[in-house]
Formats: structure tokens, sequence, C-alpha cells
């Protein structure tokens, strides 16, 4: 079986919830684990809360969702100022205390930790992270 859905928004922070929504109703479709909803949410919820943040001129966020019966696929787009998140984000200081650290980082490396696969491109003006997280891992 495979599904699919996807959705364009304005990069307000009041329909970052439309995002949420699609991907509940997919993997309720789909019969995702209660875990795989949960990390898929959690990444698409940080990486649009980071485009509304700071991508600057950006007039919308675009999600793209597709799962089979191996693994599910994300694309998060935005028209906003290039940023590579797997080259361009700061790397988090995770060994000293939290009082210590800095403030940054930590969404992109949570990306990294949930999800399996990251790829980024920029193309036709647009910043497109693709990303895949197996079903069962």
């Amino acid at each position: 079986m495979s599904a699919s859905a996807s959705l364009k928004i304005a990069p307000e922070m009041d329909q970052l919830g439309r995002i949420t929504a699609i991907v509940e109703d997919l993997g309720e479709q789909d019969h995702w684990p209660p875990d795989l909803i949960f990390k898929v949410n959690l990444v698409l919820d940080e990486l649009s809360v980071n485009v509304v943040n700071y991508a600057g001129e950006a007039s919308e966020i675009e999600v793209c969702l597709d799962a089979d019966a191996d693994e599910v696929r994300v694309e998060i787009s935005d028209d906003g100022r290039p940023f590579d998140p797997l080259n361009d984000a700061i790397e988090p200081d995770l060994d000293s205390p939290l009082e210590d650290r800095p403030i940054g980082g930590l969404g992109i490396h949570l990306v990294r930790e949930m999800m399996d696969e990251l790829h980024y491109r920029r193309e036709d003006g647009k910043n497109r992270l693709a990303m895949v997280k197996r079903k069962g891992g």
C-alpha cells in the first residue's frame, strides 16, 4: 500500500498546525505506529518554524509526504533565502552544561537524529530538504 499527501501554506505560525494535521491523517490512513507519526511531526515542526523565523521573504512552505510499506519520504521546501541545513547550520555543543551552551543548532541536530536519510538541494529558487524515515527503524 502507498499513500501520499501534500500541502502549501503561508510561512506563518498559525498555519503550521495544518502540517501536523496532514501528517496525522496520512499516518492514520497508512497505519503508522504512533512513534513514527511523532517523529515526522517533530521534524516538520522544527523545520517549518525555522522557515517562519529565518527564511526572510519566503512566500510559502510546501510539504510533500509519500509512504509505502517500507518507508516514509518527506520533502519540505520554501522559497526563502538559500540555506542548506546540512552544511550551513551550526554544530550544537552537546558536551557543555546546558546553561553554558549557545542557542542554536539543536533543531537540525534533532532532525539528523530522527530521520534515516537527509538530502538538500537548491532548485528553482527553493530550498528543498528531502528526508527518509524507514518504518522499521
